[in-house]
């Protein structure tokens, strides 16, 4: 009877190491995609296939945005080549 006591203690701190490791995770998240594709109805499904397909959208139009940006600053930065600066005045203290 303390050799089932003694294996059930030392199996509970190996189950919290397990379950607490990549692996554990992994398992857990596959339990909860199951889950969720099992329990859910087509019209949800195509519900959150359109709301992603709107994000696509946004993003893809963000993105040109910021490629947009990009090619500006860029030829913005090329066309000022070099400068002829104006020397600075001489330092010294402001009475």
């Amino acid at each position: 009877m303390w050799q089932l006591i003694l294996i059930l203690a030392l199996l509970i701190p190996i189950l919290a190491i397990v379950l607490d490791s990549h692996v554990g995770r992994a398992l857990a998240a596959r339990l909860e995609r199951g889950r969720a594709e099992g329990g859910e109805s087509a019209s949800l499904l195509a519900e959150r296939v359109a709301t992603l397909e709107g994000e696509v959208e946004r993003l893809t139009g963000e993105l040109q945005r910021l490629d947009e940006e990009s090619r500006f600053l860029h030829k913005l930065l090329e066309g000022r080549g070099p400068q002829e600066h104006e020397a600075l005045p001489p330092g010294g203290r402001n009475p």
